[in-house]
């Protein structure tokens, strides 16, 4: 914060000289308070929303009921939707009963190990569509029941209806996928500090508002309150009035991100400060990633919005949140297509020459649902949302929108197998009964869509390298699109990614930097001191820090001095960051590597081990201690874990290969051999994997299929040195030596440098005149 201006104490005589008297002293203490620097400032205190109902009505008005007031409270017959009168719901023959006991809720329900317990709720979560409900634990935890409230429907419901949940299940709702403190409290809390300590594996979590007051976007306001409560003329000229967050004026992009550390999918770097320049300050937003988004960037799992929303047309138009939902209330600021309709012209876009939909009130048939629930009512269609923000459901009934605002493009669906809105309606027609409508209303032209090259990248198809990196480095395509290339080119052999990571280490977007950070073990030791090292001073926490990750195991003689020491000072800002949500099993995975690459090998064991206890599911923690085993010459623990993380993931087709890998080295070639078939059918596109698999079937005799194997290898890279040498030697020893010299000399043009291609002809030239009878040639 800077200095602020001097208070002006004027001189006025008589008796308003004896009132400037009494009103100086509290002034010129606040001036004197307002005025200290930017870290003191930080003693800034919640002083709760209530404060800031007299001078803000409409705005506390507004927020008062909405879902923000009631994201979360103490349970209490004003607070409790759901029924408690001594109800029952059965879930795969297992009772969970709610009722009240001497005034408090009480639920009845399997709990640790599945046996069924009694247990109290202490507080309400959410308000509609559903509610769910707390339950205390030991060690500070709140947990989450499984079953909730429909509040529309007015019945008990299951979150996850398919199939139970194992106890030992991250997502049981004892475990810590259900966890309150980690999972859900930033969010439901205003002032959170989660305090959870590593060591004890407990919490001590606290907040000053349980529901997301005024505070949680503007940040502690004592110093604001103190400031109002001064009389006009008293008051000092303060930046933003003593506010944390400057709101007044903010930026498109600023107003964005102070949404986002709540509706985003991301990694907390700590507890949210108020101070953030850059939304990457507080966290780590998630990439588009397989699982969470459709190839194309379409939601699929739980991913809050931010992240589609950086997608859209409207993102880069400088559109914001606060220009369709009232920031205050959280509702929509207009309804229907007339939110739509305050930019976009009406005669042009809600006419049916552009939706070919009828309107609500023409006649036509409502779609329904199997039980006769109506799914989509006559006049859907003409909806702008419908089309352009086709939604899923969430929690069993929340649905929510895609904030991408997309154009419908059955062509994908065809192409990569992504949803498109037409079907959400004409679930009975095929994607290309869709195109044909979209081209006879629109034309048959379509742009090209960032989502089939993505969808390459996922395949691991060499083919979409030079795709991956054009998009990567236009600064015309999304961030997060561009940042979800670059880290899908990685895995992807060659030298593209390589060049691609020294431009995009110097991107205006912090996303990127901090992914192709991610990513800098690609480059030599050397590199990435010369590249990365730079960064240490990123302006940017989640840059920052990652320099330090990816700089570690660097030869500290390859650092500066001056470097030297930043290097150690933002490594323990890393590790602060790691441990503050070491909760999860994936901070815990990136301690582990971290410790591993230090050469703190005990410690990247323990972290590793805890994550797989955190999260039994979760295979990186696990394979990743399969190759630290295996460094370490544990080869049979190694084999151990990786056999598991394949039994439990079958389609991890990247540990079926690291097992082969392993059992080869451990002289076990038939059953390597199984899993590196497995590995390269699951995998066609890596030729390294058809590489090996061919070796291998070569020392087993294999003939027939090692041939197979060898010429899909070089198919895939022509020009690879290893994949031409190992067709010439196996052709070689296989009695072929005129097709060992097609490669041969393939060799000898591709890569004239390599020493032993003359002596490679040679052995070859020799077979083969002892191989032919006097006279003949071969």
């Amino acid at each position: 914060m800077n200095e602020l201006s001097e208070l002006k104490i004027w001189k006025i005589v008589g008796i308003v000289a004896a009132a400037v008297a009494i009103l100086c002293p509290p002034a010129y203490l606040l001036k004197q308070k307002l005025a200290r620097s930017g870290i003191e400032a930080q003693e800034a205190r919640f002083v709760g929303s209530e404060k800031c109902k007299d001078c803000h009505k409409p705005e506390y008005d507004r927020w008062k009921g909405s879902h923000h007031d009631l994201a979360m409270d103490v349970a209490s017959e004003e607070t409790v939707l759901g029924n408690f009168d001594d109800a029952t719901f059965q879930y795969f023959g297992a009772a969970t009963r709610f009722y009240r006991k001497d005034g408090k809720f009480m639920v009845q329900t399997q709990g640790p190990g599945g046996k069924t317990q009694d247990y109290q709720i202490t507080h309400t979560f959410g308000w509609t569509p559903l509610q769910q409900y707390l339950v205390p634990f030991p060690g500070g935890r709140l947990q989450c029941l499984p079953v909730a409230w429909d509040v529309t429907k007015k019945k008990w419901y299951h979150l996850y209806p398919d199939e139970p949940l194992s106890p030992d299940d991250w997502l049981y709702w004892t475990n810590n996928g259900q966890n309150w403190n980690g999972m859900c409290a930033e969010c439901h809390c205003t002032d959170l500090k989660k305090n959870y300590d590593p060591e004890t594996d407990t919490y001590d979590t606290t907040w000053s508002r349980i529901d997301v007051g005024c505070e949680a976007c503007h940040g502690p306001g004592s110093d604001h309150a103190a400031w109002a409560e001064l009389p006009d003329m008293a008051r000092p000229e303060t930046e933003n009035f003593g506010l944390v967050v400057r709101t007044r004026n903010m930026s498109p992009r600023r107003q964005n991100e102070l949404c986002a550390p709540c509706h985003s999918r991301r990694m907390s770097l700590g507890d949210n400060a108020h101070r953030n320049e850059d939304f990457l300050d507080y966290a780590a937003p998630t990439l588009l990633t397989q699982g969470l988004y459709f190839s194309d960037g379409q939601i699929l799992d739980e991913v809050y919005v931010y992240g589609s929303f950086m997608q859209s047309k409207m993102y880069h138009r400088d559109v914001k949140c606060g220009d369709c939902h009232d920031l205050h209330g959280a509702r929509r600021i207009k309804e229907g297509n007339a939110l739509c309709l305050q930019c976009h012209r009406a005669d042009v876009y809600d006419a049916k020459t552009h939706h070919f939909h009828k309107k609500k009130g023409e006649k036509g048939q409502a779609i329904r649902s199997a039980d006769g629930e109506i799914l989509f009512d006559v006049g859907t269609g003409a909806q702008c949302e419908q089309c352009h923000m086709p939604g899923r459901y969430y929690m069993g009934i929340d649905y929510r929108p895609d904030h991408s605002f997309r154009v419908p493009r059955p062509d994908l669906t065809s192409a990569i197998g992504v949803p498109n809105a037409c079907a959400r309606c004409h679930a009975d027609k095929t994607p290309e009964w869709s195109s044909e409508y979209i081209a006879k209303w629109y034309g048959s032209k379509y742009k090209p869509h960032y989502g089939t090259v993505l969808a390459g990248g996922r395949r691991a198809n060499p083919e979409s390298a030079d795709d991956l990196v054009r998009i990567a480095a236009d600064r015309l395509y999304p961030a997060i699109v561009r940042a979800t290339a670059l880290a899908l080119l990685a895995n992807l052999p060659g030298d593209a990614f390589g060049e691609a990571l020294q431009k995009s280490l110097l991107d205006e977007e912090a996303i990127v930097r901090q992914t192709a950070l991610r990513h800098a073990d690609a480059l030599s030791p050397e590199m990435r001191a010369r590249l990365c090292a730079p960064l240490l001073y990123d302006p940017v926490k989640a840059v920052r820090i990652e320099a330090a990750n990816a700089l570690a195991g660097v030869p500290s003689e390859s650092l500066r001095h001056g470097q030297k020491e930043k290097f150690l000072t933002v490594l323990k800002e890393y590790e602060q960051a790691m441990y503050h949500s070491a909760d999860f099993a994936a901070s815990r995975h990136n301690l582990g590597n971290l410790y591993a690459r230090l050469g703190r090998f005990d410690e990247a064991v323990a972290q590793y081990r805890k994550a797989a206890r955190i999260d039994d599911l979760f295979y990186p923690a696990k394979v990743n201690l399969a190759m630290l085993y295996n460094q370490r010459g544990e080869k049979e623990k190694a084999e151990s874990l990786l056999r598991e993380v394949v039994e439990k993931h079958p389609d991890l087709f990247e540990v079926h290969y690291s097992l082969g890998l392993l059992l080869a080295e451990r002289n076990n070639l038939p059953e390597a051999a199984v899993f590196l078939e497995s590995a390269s059918q699951g995998l066609p596109q890596r030729s390294r994997i058809a590489y090996n698999l061919g070796l291998t079937r070569a020392y087993l005799k294999e003939f027939e299929k090692a041939e197979i194997a060898l010429l899909h290898a070089q198919r895939l890279e022509p020009d690879n040195l290893d994949f031409l040498h190992a067709l010439a030697n196996f052709y070689l020893k296989t009695g072929k030596p005129s097709e060992a010299e097609k490669y041969a000399r393939q060799i000898m043009e591709k890569h004239p440098s390599w020493p032993y291609g003359p002596q490679l002809m040679k052995i070859i030239s020799d077979m083969r005149n002892r191989s032919l009878p006097k006279g003949k040639d071969n």
